[in-house]
């Protein structure tokens, strides 16, 4: 098994790696793979260093399975090119999420769509990723009708820049903008560009995923995506309305019960999820569950899952995982 980490340099990258280990992902041969900028450098990895490389030479090496996140423009030119050699690309970005024939995988929900012939596999966005994994149980019980969302994201998403302009502005210091406006102190209701609705590409990100997880074109979808000056992971307040009525115990009770769910709802002793406590978790956190008295068979929830794991590198490595445990990787290639 030769296994290449695209994007190893970045923060999702250094992520990917933490959670391989932690995970103890069986492989022969590891390929550290970046832009030609970072081509040289030496990385760690279980004590053993490693030469970045180039993609031209990752491609050269034929890895059977390469987790992408490099960017959506990069896994564009690149991963065709892969999937031609025989790899099996995991993509991290959002280029192939929408194409009809790539399938757009959170494990826990639709995992056993994935078949022998897939070479290029979508990870979600992280904000859908929590949203839905907590939505799933609950779509299955009561199906979904509308979802009304609204998030409070980490800058952490935009990247190790956005992190260095909020430190430098928290220190008073001048830093180079990533973001159009001042981010520490603040909150931006503007994450990814504006399109010609008026929505922004993270908002309609959360619509057009969410649907297709969910294998469910009739799901109204509303998201209003904000940029907040935290680090540890992305908040989601959800109003969520179903065809069916359902019962608060009965909605925890599926929610404690789901695979990588926490439930953390108890507000007379303060308990709510909050992304300081989700960093460096793996799970998707729950609380504030209780019924939306403005609107029949409609529930408001609180979610908070660490976006650089549950919403990157973690799901993506369970991807891989299932993937090698169900026979879908050939190691040396994949014969036509």
């Amino acid at each position: 098994m030769k296994l290449a980490v695209v994007g190893a340099t970045g923060l999702v990258g250094n992520e990917m790696l933490k959670v391989l280990e932690e995970r103890n992902f069986q492989f022969d041969e590891l390929l550290l793979v970046a832009s030609e900028r970072s081509a040289g450098k030496k990385m760690s990895f279980k004590g053993e260093e490693y030469t970045v490389i180039t993609l031209a030479q990752a491609l050269e090496q034929k890895p059977d399975l390469a987790i992408f996140s490099a960017g959506g423009s990069t896994s564009l030119e690149w991963a065709p090119k892969f999937e031609e050699a025989g790899t099996i690309v995991i993509d991290n970005s959002s280029a192939w999420r929408m194409n009809e024939r790539i399938k757009l995988i959170v494990p826990e929900i639709n995992a056993k769509e994935l078949k022998i012939d897939h070479r290029i596999i979508a990870n979600p966005n992280c904000s859908t990723i929590q949203m839905v994994l907590a939505l799933a149980p609950l779509h299955k019980k009561y199906k979904i009708k509308r979802i009304v969302v609204s998030t409070y994201q980490s800058v952490t998403g935009t990247g190790k820049a956005a992190v260095d302009q909020m430190t430098a502005e928290r220190k008073g210091e001048k830093a180079a903008m990533v973001y159009p406006h001042q981010i520490d102190m603040n909150a931006l209701p503007h994450i990814d560009v504006f399109q010609e609705n008026d929505y922004t590409k993270e908002e309609m990100k959360m619509v057009n995923e969410t649907r297709k997880i969910f294998s469910d074109p009739s799901i109204g979808v509303s998201a209003t995506c904000v940029r907040l000056p935290v680090v540890g992971g992305h908040s989601e307040s959800v109003n969520v309305t179903f065809e069916k009525d359902f019962e608060i115990n009965e909605v925890k009770s599926l929610l404690s019960n789901t695979d990588g769910v926490v439930v953390q709802d108890d507000p007379k002793n303060n308990l709510y999820p909050m992304p300081i406590n989700a960093h460096g978790k793996d799970d998707v956190f729950v609380g504030r569950i209780r019924r939306d008295d403005s609107a029949p068979n409609t529930l408001n929830m609180w979610i908070v899952a660490d976006n650089l794991r549950k919403g990157a590198a973690t799901n993506a490595v369970q991807i891989a995982e299932y993937m090698v445990k169900h026979s879908l990787v050939h190691p040396h290639g994949f014969d036509r």
